[in-house]
C-alpha cells in the first residue's frame, strides 16, 4: 500500500513541478502526513454520527459509521480497524455489551474504544471501565478535546 502511495505522490510532485502557477494547497497536501487509521464509529444519532465523521476526516483519519451493534458486525468484515467510538445508548446491544464483547476477542481487545454517552454518574463511568472502555466521554462533549482524545489514544 505504501509503495501504491509513494508512487501516488511522485507523480503528483512531478506534474506539480511542470506547472508554471502551483496551487499553495496542491503543494501542502503533498507534506501533510498520511494518516491511514480506520476508525469505526456507533452512534444512533445521525447528528452525532455526521460530526464524528466530519470531525475526525478533517483530521485524516478514514471514518466508517454504523446505527446500531448489528451493523457493526457487519462494518467489523468489510474492513481492519484502529479503534472504536461507541456510543452506551443504542438498540438491541447496548454500548457496555458491545465493549465487553469487542475487548473479549484476541483481535481487538488491544484496540483503544472509547465510550461516548449522555449518562454522567460516576456508577455509569465506572461501568464503562469495568467493561473494558479505555476512555469515557460525557456528551455533549467539546469536538477538539474528542480529537485530542483519538490521537492520544491513537498515538500509544
Amino acid at each position: 500500500m505504501s509503495t501504491i502511495r509513494s508512487r501516488i505522490e511522485a507523480m503528483k510532485r512531478q506534474k506539480l513541478v511542470m506547472k508554471k502557477v502551483v496551487n499553495l494547497s496542491d503543494y501542502r497536501s503533498l507534506k501533510k502526513p498520511v494518516k491511514t487509521k480506520n476508525i469505526l464509529v456507533v452512534d444512533d444519532d445521525p447528528i452525532i454520527l455526521s460530526a464524528l465523521k466530519r470531525v475526525l476526516e478533517v483530521k485524516g483519519y478514514r471514518v466508517v459509521v454504523a446505527l446500531d451493534g448489528v451493523e457493526l458486525s457487519h462494518k467489523l468484515e468489510s474492513a481492519r480497524f484502529h479503534m472504536f467510538i461507541i456510543d452506551i445508548n443504542l438498540p438491541w446491544v447496548d454500548g457496555y455489551e458491545l465493549c465487553k464483547l469487542i475487548k473479549s476477542f484476541p483481535h481487538y481487545c488491544d484496540l483503544p474504544l472509547i465510550l461516548i454517552s449522555s449518562l454522567s454518574k460516576k456508577e455509569d463511568i465506572d461501568r464503562g471501565y469495568q467493561c473494558g472502555c479505555d476512555e469515557y466521554l460525557i456528551k455533549p462533549f467539546d469536538m477538539n478535546y474528542i480529537v485530542g482524545t483519538v490521537e492520544k489514544a491513537l498515538s500509544s
